[in-house]
């Protein structure tokens, strides 16, 4: 970034500022943008080339992030593998370690392990700990303060008075029966578990080199052979197994693995459309504000005519959606139920970025509202003819000035919210004033601590970075705010993953996947340029050639 910096603020700012479209005026921002550049100018050709250069540098930037990321993995990881798909019916480790010892003879197994479905036994065992300490607090203090009595409502804290008529039991009593509860259903549940048997189990080899030759056997392309077989492959059906490197213990997501096959893919699926035909409609904040004043929801509060009410409303109801439906994407992949961190992460990444670009970038830079107008723009030859757009307007001055303005507000303003951290803030203050007792109390102040959401931060920052990218040759005054914008990215992340959040590890694949991710942002700069190109030159098939060319 400080090279694209230092080459467009030396380079590209003074060409542009040598046209002379705009007038001489110093207070207009336009002479700092291509447009005040003449299509005849023979220094325009300058903009194409370092279009491709910065391109370039971002390649080689990226290959030796990705080449001189050292990560430390554990032995046991490396020679243990996961195999999916075997049958529920299998119960008999055995089966699995004379299978590898037939089909590899070179291989030695020296555990197996299944998985189980153990979410509903993880639920009661933080339940049924909750409870001990709880009982054991207040016995503690019935011993030095007497008979202690609280409301086990949980909105007795919220509402501490009598009147609201929340019932007093007895502390200890309350949570020895609350803990005998639990540890029966917990002891039922866990002896129910062996019923539970998953088609998931990990088996751990004797060295990394012979996990590695079974890698290579089981990833070949099934249509040319499949892998080594032996007595018991008709039992296990070890040519359907789906064979991979474990992912470290603390990646996976335990609870998740119940979810597989099939249903799965049905959740992903249906998750995903959903979401789509909602942001299909409800891509900007913009549009969900009309959509609003449609149907006069704010018609009430605009009744009582209070200039400061009425003129503050829509602004923050602006800012509430732009924050909000971002973290709609971002929560929807909680509920695709994944396996491992890591996978949850990197589709959040994705699934984010992609909808940032066309929020912040693509739809505003079109004059487009949502991706029902752009696809309707892509693909309808007619709505040209009856809609009312201006493209020509596209990269008017003003423009530019506003992905400024956006970046200026994500350093300045953007990584300070980082640093308050308001929505974990709401959540801790949320599940304080919903805790019935000291205990519970504790407990939440214990637990406050979340992990880094790398998914979700990578997505901002190589939105904010392909905002700069983009506009960095068409109005190059930008380059310096996105440096500013990555230093203080940088400090407040690193300090929040090392003050503010517990110790997170992810897969390496994660963070190779945000550095390939980043080439879409000289990719979008080419594109701006090629379509800022054909607007000026006003032939479409002049400039459909170029590109063929």
């Amino acid at each position: 970034m400080l090279l694209v910096c230092v080459l467009s603020v030396s380079i590209i700012l003074p060409v542009n500022f040598s046209g002379d479209l705009l007038g001489d005026s110093p207070a207009q921002f336009g002479r700092t943008t291509i447009v005040n550049v003449p299509t005849q100018d023979r220094f325009l050709w300058l903009h194409s080339v370092f279009a491709l250069l910065y391109f370039l540098l971002t390649v080689l930037c990226m290959r030796h992030h990705t080449a001189s990321l050292h990560y430390r993995e554990d032995d046991k990881v490396v020679r243990t593998l996961m195999v999916t798909h075997i049958p529920q019916e299998i119960s008999d480790p055995s089966l699995i370690t004379k299978h590898f010892h037939e089909a590899y003879p070179s291989c030695t197994v020296t555990d197996v392990q299944f998985s189980y479905d153990v979410r509903r036994l993880m639920k009661l065992d933080t339940e049924r700990r909750q409870a001990m300490k709880g009982r054991l607090y207040f016995a503690g203090r019935s011993q030095k303060e007497g008979r202690i009595m609280i409301k086990t409502h949980p909105c007795a804290r919220i509402c501490p008075c009598d009147c609201c008529g929340f019932q007093k039991v007895d502390a200890e009593q309350y949570y020895a029966e609350m803990e005998e509860k639990l540890t029966d259903e917990f002891t039922a549940e866990r002896n129910r578990i062996p019923l539970k048997r998953l088609g998931t189990a990990f088996v751990t080899f004797q060295d990394e080199r012979m996990t590695a030759v079974i890698i290579q056997d089981c990833s070949r392309p099934r249509c040319r052979r499949a892998p080594q077989q032996s007595s018991v492959t008709p039992i296990l059906h070890s040519h359907q197994w789906g064979v991979r490197y474990a992912p470290a213990p603390n990646d996976v997501i335990w609870e998740n693995l119940a979810v597989s096959g099939p249903v799965w893919w049905v959740r992903l699926v249906a998750l995903n459309l959903a979401l789509f035909i909602l942001l299909f409609f409800l891509t900007t904040p913009a549009v969900v504000v009309s959509t609003m004043d449609r149907f006069n929801v704010t018609h009430p509060v605009e009744s009582l005519q209070n200039p400061v009410i009425t003129q503050f409303l829509p602004t923050l109801l602006l800012w509430m959606f732009s924050v909000c439906l971002p973290f709609l994407v971002y929560y929807s992949a909680f509920l695709e139920c994944h396996w491992t961190r890591s996978n949850e992460n990197q589709l959040t990444m994705h699934k984010c970025y992609l909808f940032l670009v066309f929020m912040v970038i693509i739809l505003p830079s079109l004059g487009l509202t949502s991706l029902d107008l752009f696809f309707r723009w892509l693909f309808d030859i007619h709505f040209l003819d009856s809609a009312n757009l201006k493209f020509q307007c596209v990269f008017l001055p003003n423009n530019g000035a506003f992905f400024v303005n956006y970046v200026i507000t994500a350093s300045l303003i953007g990584t300070a919210m980082e640093l308050l951290r308001i929505p974990g803030l709401t959540v801790y203050a949320t599940r304080l004033c919903l805790a019935k007792s000291v205990p519970e109390r504790l407990h939440v102040k214990r637990s406050q601590a979340y992990e880094f959401q790398f998914g979700l931060e990578y997505a901002w920052t190589t939105c904010v970075f392909s905002v700069v990218m983009t506009y960095s040759i068409t109005c190059p005054i930008i380059a310096p705010f996105g440096l500013l914008y990555l230093l203080l990215k940088h400090m407040t992340d690193r300090y929040n993953i090392y003050y503010a959040y517990i110790p997170t590890k992810l897969s390496p694949s994660l963070h190779a996947a945000a550095a390939r991710q980043l080439l879409a942002a000289p990719i979008l700069c080419i594109f701006w340029l090629l379509f800022f190109s054909v607007l000026r030159l006003g032939k479409w098939l002049c400039a459909l050639h170029t590109l063929h060319l």
